[in-house]
């Protein structure tokens, strides 16, 4: 199991990656804090801490694409979370499963350009 003083929250947001627990696609990035890790531990659903709102979110409690936690991690330097979610619908608020669908560079299509 972990500490937890080892997940570093006196430092403020903890940025939180979340991934598809079956395919490992990365599905958004958001900002947890000691509150908000404590309330997805309880409840089993990804909460965050919305950095524009100024207040917490659980994520699907007005859309219904609700994110059921599967397992949770941190990175070596306890600066990271990471969370595979069953999620429920799509991660996204434009509707898209990712919110990481605009492709900036693919070097394995310009490799494979005229083939």
């Amino acid at each position: 199991m972990y500490d937890m003083k080892e997940i570093k929250f006196d430092e403020g947001l903890v940025p939180t990656i979340i991934q598809d627990y079956r395919t490992g696609e990365v599905l958004m990035l958001a900002y947890m804090n000691k509150e908000s890790f404590e309330k997805t531990m309880n409840s089993g659903t990804t909460w965050f801490w919305s950095r524009s709102r100024k207040k917490f979110w659980n994520k699907g409690e007005t859309s219904g694409h609700v994110q059921y936690v599967k397992n949770i991690s941190f990175d070596c330097d306890g600066d990271t979370l990471l969370i595979k979610v069953d999620q429920v619908g799509s991660a996204c608020h434009t509707g898209s499963v990712s919110c990481f669908y605009r492709e900036i560079w693919n070097k394995e299509k310009i490799d494979n350009k005229g083939v």
